[in-house]
């Protein structure tokens, strides 16, 4: 069994660092992942996730000294969930990654870029629809051929078979 979490995301805040009396120091950020996506109408939109982290230790101390708000950051850890009574005695639940390694990838202040990578960005998107933007590849490019299907593949192309 894997419980396993990687994030890559900008934190919305400085790191939120406590000492506990027996000499502990834990470290709460707060993580902010995008995903770019086009709606229906072909507008670009962007969907943001907040994500709770929490460092122990040394990690918690590292974290204190070398992160700040909009830093981009690498999270490596696992999924927790917890339950504890509020100020009014209601229960509560909360989802965190435990972290167990996180590197700093960039400064947001020293690179406005959407960044990430994962998920398509609007400058990714083809600006003119002209033969003349989208040039054909010429015979030195390596692209994948055109598989025509075979009768035993009921018409189908050899795409339809992958597993997702």
């Amino acid at each position: 069994m894997v419980n396993r979490v990687i994030l890559i995301g900008n934190l919305g805040l400085d790191p939120e660092v406590r000492r506990l009396e027996n000499g502990a120091v834990v470290a709460k950020l707060r993580l902010a992942t995008n995903e770019n996506y086009k709606d229906r109408n072909g507008e670009w939109q962007t969907l943001t996730e907040w994500h709770d982290v929490v460092l122990w230790r040394s990690l918690a101390e590292r974290a204190e000294s070398s992160l700040t708000k909009g830093a981009q950051v690498y999270v490596e850890g696992k999924l927790t969930h917890r339950t504890w009574q509020d100020q009014d005695g209601n229960n509560r639940k909360t989802t965190e990654v435990v972290a167990n390694y996180f590197r700093q990838i960039n400064n947001r202040r020293d690179d406005q870029s959407s960044g990430g990578g994962y998920f398509p960005n609007p400058e990714d998107e083809v600006k003119s629809s002209s033969p003349a933007a989208n040039p054909k590849p010429s015979g030195n490019d390596q692209t994948r051929p055109t598989v025509a299907p075979s009768s035993t593949d009921s018409g189908e192309s050899a795409d339809d078979d992958l597993p997702f």
